[in-house]
Protein backbone atom coordinates (compact mmCIF):
# COMPACT_ATOMS: atom_id res chain seq x y z
CA UNK A 1 0.00 0.00 0.00
CA UNK A 2 1.50 3.54 -0.74
CA UNK A 3 0.54 6.59 0.85
CA UNK A 4 1.46 10.51 0.60
CA UNK A 5 2.59 11.88 3.29
CA UNK A 6 0.47 14.62 5.15
CA UNK A 7 0.83 18.29 4.32
CA UNK A 8 0.23 21.10 6.56
CA UNK A 9 0.51 22.90 9.78
CA UNK A 10 -0.03 21.13 12.66
CA UNK A 11 -2.56 22.84 14.57
CA UNK A 12 -2.63 22.25 18.56
CA UNK A 13 0.84 22.05 19.00
CA UNK A 14 2.48 25.32 19.65
CA UNK A 15 4.15 23.82 22.89
CA UNK A 16 5.98 21.96 20.43
CA UNK A 17 7.70 24.82 19.13
CA UNK A 18 6.65 24.01 15.41
CA UNK A 19 7.02 25.97 12.73
CA UNK A 20 3.60 25.85 10.29
CA UNK A 21 6.18 25.24 7.40
CA UNK A 22 5.94 21.94 5.40
CA UNK A 23 8.35 19.37 4.10
CA UNK A 24 8.83 18.50 0.40
CA UNK A 25 7.08 15.81 -1.03
CA UNK A 26 9.49 13.58 -1.06
CA UNK A 27 10.60 13.79 2.78
CA UNK A 28 9.89 10.28 2.99
CA UNK A 29 11.32 7.76 0.40
CA UNK A 30 9.21 6.74 -2.53
CA UNK A 31 10.81 3.75 -3.81
CA UNK A 32 9.04 0.58 -4.01
CA UNK A 33 8.50 -1.36 0.09
CA UNK A 34 10.57 -4.46 0.04
CA UNK A 35 9.58 -6.47 2.76
CA UNK A 36 11.90 -7.08 5.65
CA UNK A 37 13.59 -10.51 6.32
CA UNK A 38 12.45 -11.96 9.35
CA UNK A 39 15.10 -14.07 10.87
CA UNK A 40 14.40 -17.42 12.78
CA UNK A 41 14.97 -15.84 16.50
CA UNK A 42 12.16 -13.34 16.19
CA UNK A 43 10.20 -15.53 14.18
CA UNK A 44 10.79 -17.78 17.12
CA UNK A 45 10.14 -14.82 19.53
CA UNK A 46 6.69 -13.48 17.99
CA UNK A 47 5.58 -17.12 18.11
CA UNK A 48 6.29 -18.33 21.23
CA UNK A 49 4.27 -19.47 24.36
CA UNK A 50 5.41 -17.01 26.37
CA UNK A 51 3.07 -14.26 24.52
CA UNK A 52 -0.18 -14.06 25.75
CA UNK A 53 -3.15 -15.53 23.54
CA UNK A 54 -4.74 -11.74 23.84
CA UNK A 55 -1.83 -9.84 22.76
CA UNK A 56 -1.10 -12.29 20.05
CA UNK A 57 -4.84 -11.61 19.10
CA UNK A 58 -3.33 -7.81 17.76
CA UNK A 59 -0.85 -8.99 15.53
CA UNK A 60 -3.30 -8.59 12.44
CA UNK A 61 -2.95 -4.77 13.43
CA UNK A 62 0.37 -4.68 15.03
CA UNK A 63 2.70 -6.61 12.66
CA UNK A 64 5.60 -7.43 15.45
CA UNK A 65 7.60 -9.27 13.18
CA UNK A 66 7.34 -7.24 10.27
CA UNK A 67 7.69 -4.20 12.29
CA UNK A 68 11.24 -5.67 14.37
CA UNK A 69 12.65 -6.64 11.00
CA UNK A 70 12.66 -3.19 9.28
CA UNK A 71 13.51 -1.62 12.73
CA UNK A 72 16.64 -4.14 12.09
CA UNK A 73 16.81 -5.34 15.57
CA UNK A 74 18.86 -7.91 16.19
CA UNK A 75 18.99 -10.31 19.22
CA UNK A 76 23.03 -9.28 20.37
CA UNK A 77 21.40 -5.07 20.39
CA UNK A 78 20.94 -2.65 23.28
CA UNK A 79 17.57 -1.89 22.61
CA UNK A 80 15.52 0.86 24.81
CA UNK A 81 11.59 0.48 24.74
CA UNK A 82 10.01 4.00 25.46
CA UNK A 83 7.25 3.71 27.90
CA UNK A 84 6.40 -0.06 27.57
CA UNK A 85 3.00 0.09 29.19
CA UNK A 86 1.37 -2.60 29.71
CA UNK A 87 4.23 -4.84 27.95
CA UNK A 88 2.59 -5.64 24.60
CA UNK A 89 6.15 -5.42 22.76
CA UNK A 90 8.24 -6.02 26.02
CA UNK A 91 7.13 -10.01 25.26
CA UNK A 92 8.78 -10.29 22.05
CA UNK A 93 11.54 -8.12 22.80
CA UNK A 94 13.04 -9.01 25.84
CA UNK A 95 12.74 -12.53 25.53
CA UNK A 96 14.50 -12.51 22.22
CA UNK A 97 17.53 -10.19 23.55
CA UNK A 98 17.75 -12.07 26.60
CA UNK A 99 20.55 -14.08 25.74
CA UNK A 100 23.09 -12.38 23.57
CA UNK A 101 21.73 -8.27 23.50
CA UNK A 102 19.79 -6.27 26.32
CA UNK A 103 16.60 -4.79 26.57
CA UNK A 104 16.22 -1.50 28.71
CA UNK A 105 12.80 -0.45 30.10
CA UNK A 106 12.87 3.15 29.97
CA UNK A 107 9.53 2.71 32.21
CA UNK A 108 6.98 4.93 34.35
CA UNK A 109 8.16 6.49 37.24
CA UNK A 110 7.27 4.43 39.98
CA UNK A 111 7.70 5.96 43.53
CA UNK A 112 4.80 7.30 45.10
CA UNK A 113 2.51 9.42 42.98
CA UNK A 114 0.77 12.05 45.41
CA UNK A 115 0.27 15.22 42.47
CA UNK A 116 -2.59 14.25 40.16
CA UNK A 117 -4.56 10.99 39.17
CA UNK A 118 -2.79 10.34 35.99
CA UNK A 119 0.88 10.75 37.59
CA UNK A 120 -1.06 7.79 39.99
CA UNK A 121 -2.31 5.70 36.91
CA UNK A 122 1.33 5.86 35.21
CA UNK A 123 3.02 4.61 38.81
CA UNK A 124 1.02 1.95 39.00
CA UNK A 125 1.06 1.22 35.52
CA UNK A 126 4.99 0.88 36.21
CA UNK A 127 4.61 -1.05 39.13
CA UNK A 128 2.81 -3.75 37.61
CA UNK A 129 5.49 -3.72 34.57
CA UNK A 130 8.22 -4.42 37.14
CA UNK A 131 6.17 -7.21 38.55
CA UNK A 132 5.86 -9.19 35.56
CA UNK A 133 9.61 -8.55 34.76
CA UNK A 134 9.93 -10.09 37.96
CA UNK A 135 8.20 -12.96 37.58
CA UNK A 136 9.04 -13.92 34.39
CA UNK A 137 13.43 -13.08 34.72
CA UNK A 138 13.39 -16.95 33.62
CA UNK A 139 12.11 -15.72 29.94
CA UNK A 140 13.04 -12.24 30.01
CA UNK A 141 16.30 -12.61 31.31
CA UNK A 142 18.34 -9.14 33.18
CA UNK A 143 16.01 -6.58 32.22
CA UNK A 144 17.42 -3.20 32.91
CA UNK A 145 15.17 -0.28 34.15
CA UNK A 146 15.22 3.55 33.26
CA UNK A 147 12.86 6.07 34.37
CA UNK A 148 11.34 8.40 31.63
CA UNK A 149 9.45 10.88 33.35
CA UNK A 150 8.97 14.52 31.57
CA UNK A 151 10.36 16.48 32.32
CA UNK A 152 11.66 15.34 35.67
CA UNK A 153 13.49 12.95 33.73
CA UNK A 154 14.66 12.83 30.33
CA UNK A 155 17.87 10.91 30.50
CA UNK A 156 17.82 7.56 29.09
CA UNK A 157 21.05 6.27 30.29
CA UNK A 158 24.93 6.67 29.45
CA UNK A 159 25.48 8.44 26.15
CA UNK A 160 26.17 6.98 22.52
CA UNK A 161 25.31 2.95 24.23
CA UNK A 162 22.28 2.21 22.46
CA UNK A 163 21.63 0.76 19.39
CA UNK A 164 17.60 1.27 18.91
CA UNK A 165 15.52 3.17 20.83
CA UNK A 166 11.34 2.08 20.05
CA UNK A 167 7.98 3.93 20.94
CA UNK A 168 4.89 2.36 19.76
CA UNK A 169 2.12 4.85 20.08
CA UNK A 170 3.40 7.30 22.97
CA UNK A 171 4.13 10.58 20.81
CA UNK A 172 0.85 11.97 21.44
CA UNK A 173 1.15 11.51 25.46
CA UNK A 174 4.71 13.50 25.37
CA UNK A 175 3.19 16.05 22.66
CA UNK A 176 0.33 16.52 25.12
CA UNK A 177 2.43 17.67 27.55
CA UNK A 178 4.79 19.78 25.82
CA UNK A 179 7.54 17.18 26.04
CA UNK A 180 8.23 15.56 22.84
CA UNK A 181 11.21 17.81 21.73
CA UNK A 182 13.13 16.31 25.05
CA UNK A 183 12.00 12.91 24.41
CA UNK A 184 13.71 13.71 20.86
CA UNK A 185 17.08 14.56 22.51
CA UNK A 186 17.24 12.08 25.14
CA UNK A 187 16.54 9.17 22.54
CA UNK A 188 19.54 10.81 20.42
CA UNK A 189 21.78 11.17 23.16
CA UNK A 190 21.48 7.67 24.02
CA UNK A 191 21.95 6.19 20.88
CA UNK A 192 25.65 5.18 18.98
CA UNK A 193 26.12 6.97 15.68
CA UNK A 194 24.52 4.82 13.30
CA UNK A 195 21.75 3.88 15.65
CA UNK A 196 17.90 4.32 15.05
CA UNK A 197 14.95 5.80 16.06
CA UNK A 198 12.01 3.45 15.62
CA UNK A 199 8.55 4.75 15.34
CA UNK A 200 5.27 3.57 15.62
CA UNK A 201 2.42 6.11 15.96
CA UNK A 202 -1.48 7.23 14.95
CA UNK A 203 -1.33 9.02 11.87
CA UNK A 204 -2.68 12.12 11.57
CA UNK A 205 -5.17 13.91 9.02
CA UNK A 206 -3.81 17.41 8.41
CA UNK A 207 -4.86 20.07 10.92
CA UNK A 208 -5.17 17.46 13.91
CA UNK A 209 -4.30 18.23 17.61
CA UNK A 210 -2.18 15.70 19.55
CA UNK A 211 -5.47 15.30 21.89
CA UNK A 212 -6.75 13.65 18.92
CA UNK A 213 -4.31 10.76 19.41
CA UNK A 214 -2.96 10.94 16.26
CA UNK A 215 0.46 12.95 14.99
CA UNK A 216 0.80 14.31 11.95
CA UNK A 217 4.08 12.21 10.28
CA UNK A 218 5.60 15.34 8.22
CA UNK A 219 6.04 17.39 11.81
CA UNK A 220 7.60 13.87 13.11
CA UNK A 221 9.75 13.94 10.79
CA UNK A 222 10.89 17.72 11.10
CA UNK A 223 11.41 17.33 14.67
CA UNK A 224 13.60 14.56 14.01
CA UNK A 225 15.89 16.27 11.78
CA UNK A 226 15.77 19.33 14.38
CA UNK A 227 17.53 16.78 17.02
CA UNK A 228 20.17 15.56 14.15
CA UNK A 229 18.27 12.38 13.04
CA UNK A 230 18.02 11.34 9.15
CA UNK A 231 14.97 9.40 8.69
CA UNK A 232 16.19 6.39 6.85
CA UNK A 233 13.06 4.48 6.28
CA UNK A 234 9.76 4.31 6.25
CA UNK A 235 6.63 1.53 6.01
CA UNK A 236 3.02 0.77 5.76
CA UNK A 237 2.97 -2.16 7.47
CA UNK A 238 1.18 -0.64 10.23
CA UNK A 239 -0.96 1.15 7.79
CA UNK A 240 -5.08 1.46 7.76
CA UNK A 241 -6.66 2.62 4.95
CA UNK A 242 -10.25 2.54 6.93
CA UNK A 243 -9.44 4.91 9.25
CA UNK A 244 -11.12 7.90 9.16
CA UNK A 245 -10.21 9.30 11.89
CA UNK A 246 -13.00 11.40 12.73
CA UNK A 247 -14.24 10.20 15.81
CA UNK A 248 -16.42 10.97 18.55
CA UNK A 249 -13.37 9.99 21.13
CA UNK A 250 -10.35 10.09 18.74
CA UNK A 251 -8.34 7.29 18.12
CA UNK A 252 -8.89 5.48 21.63
CA UNK A 253 -12.54 4.96 19.54
CA UNK A 254 -11.00 2.22 18.04
CA UNK A 255 -9.93 -1.35 19.18
CA UNK A 256 -8.36 -2.05 21.71
CA UNK A 257 -9.70 0.79 23.70
CA UNK A 258 -13.45 0.79 21.90
CA UNK A 259 -14.24 3.95 24.23
CA UNK A 260 -17.66 4.63 23.19
CA UNK A 261 -18.42 0.57 24.54
CA UNK A 262 -21.72 -0.86 22.84
CA UNK A 263 -22.12 2.21 20.85
CA UNK A 264 -21.58 1.42 17.24
CA UNK A 265 -19.18 -0.73 18.46
CA UNK A 266 -19.30 -3.36 15.87
CA UNK A 267 -18.64 -0.10 12.84
CA UNK A 268 -15.44 0.04 14.96
CA UNK A 269 -14.11 -3.36 15.26
CA UNK A 270 -14.71 -3.73 11.37
CA UNK A 271 -12.58 -0.52 11.18
CA UNK A 272 -9.81 -1.91 13.05
CA UNK A 273 -6.32 -0.41 14.71
CA UNK A 274 -5.51 2.97 13.80
CA UNK A 275 -3.99 3.90 10.42
CA UNK A 276 -0.07 4.26 11.79
CA UNK A 277 2.91 5.76 10.45
CA UNK A 278 6.04 3.33 10.93
CA UNK A 279 9.35 5.47 10.69
CA UNK A 280 13.19 4.74 10.83
CA UNK A 281 15.48 7.34 12.00
CA UNK A 282 19.12 7.19 12.50
CA UNK A 283 21.46 8.97 14.14
CA UNK A 284 24.09 10.14 11.85
CA UNK A 285 26.34 12.22 13.58
CA UNK A 286 26.88 13.38 17.35
CA UNK A 287 24.86 16.91 17.78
Amino acid sequence: MKRNMMLGALIGFSSLGFTTSVLAADAVPAKQEVMPQINAALAKAVASEFRSSENKLRDNYRHPAETLAFFDIKPEQTVIELWPGGGWYAEILAPYLAEKGQYVAANFETKPATDTNQAAYYQSAGLKFEKWVSDNKASVGNVQFVTLDPPAKFSLGKDNSADHVLTFRNLHNWAMKGELEGVFKAAHDVLKVGGSLGVVEHRANIGMAAESGYMDQNQMVELAHKYGFELTASSEINANPKDSKDYPKGVWTLPPRLAMGDQDKQKYIDIGESDRMTLKFTKTAVK
